[in-house]
């Protein structure tokens, strides 16, 4: 794909697959075909690297914050269960949202949760309804220690943040959505992956090897599953794609 923006002219010309359109630039197509972009080359800057959550690194797109926000006021889940822990910034974002809504707690789970990081979270005002499960997300024996957690009758949402392979995805995708209740997600997060194999930090097998892939096959299989990007609650624009960098991850339970 070529860009050619002329603010001058306020036209945005499009060239891709030997094709030309000219567009305004202050249209709803040319904005999302420059969000492509921007989203692109800010995730090769680091960009998502430069943001924290009360005190803690939180490495995500604060669109994708927002979203997911959204979601869990409207959901209210019991229980968040997430795969991926890092620096503990969503552990926290999620908590503060439980303590705010005065509802829910959260699930932490990571193959490995590094000493500094685990004393940081634990000492953190918000941990009081965190839960820290060292070890592989798909091993059986974790699985099976989180599925003990889960209370009758608990609405529960799940994201998917860690080891990001088609294969270990797929293999989450597997242990956690039964334990996803109807009208609620399971979230296969990080699936920008397939539009980065070309950027300069990214790796040619992402094209097929991502989140998204095995989303979009993992509904092959569960029907009790769609594809559903949650409709924004508040929308007094023509749009209505995410900026994201979890595309084809909103897995909800019918």
């Amino acid at each position: 794909m070529r860009l050619i923006l002329d603010t001058e002219a306020r036209t945005l010309k499009l060239e891709e697959a030997g094709q030309t359109r000219l567009l305004d630039l202050y249209c709803k197509e040319a904005f999302e075909a420059i969000t492509r972009q921007w989203v692109r080359v800010g995730w090769d800057q680091k960009y998502p690297y430069t943001f924290s959550w009360m005190g803690r690194p939180v490495i995500q797109l604060p669109e994708d914050m927002i979203r997911i926000q959204e979601v869990i006021f409207q959901v209210k889940p019991d229980l968040i269960i997430e795969t991926g822990v890092a620096h503990g910034g969503s552990l926290v974002f999620y908590s503060s949202l439980c303590r705010a809504m005065d509802h829910g707690r959260v699930i932490g789970i990571d193959i490995e949760i590094r000493p500094h990081n685990r004393a940081a979270i634990e000492a953190h005002p918000m941990n009081d309804r965190i839960t820290l499960i060292e070890g592989s997300s798909t091993d059986p024996d974790i699985v099976a220690r989180v599925k003990a957690l889960v209370k009758p009758d608990e609405k529960v949402l799940v994201v998917l943040d860690s080891n990001h392979t088609y294969t270990h995805v797929t293999s989450e995708l597997e242990a956690y959505a039964p334990l996803v209740t109807a009208g609620s997600y399971i979230v296969a997060t990080d699936g920008i992956m397939w539009d980065l194999a070309d950027v300069p930090r990214g790796v040619p097998t992402w094209a097929t090897d991502n989140p998204t892939f095995a989303a979009r096959d993992f509904l092959v299989k569960h029907p009790e599953f769609v594809l559903e990007q949650p409709a924004w609650p508040f929308n007094e624009s023509s749009l209505d794609q995410n900026i994201t960098h979890w595309p084809g991850a909103w897995l909800k339970r019918t």
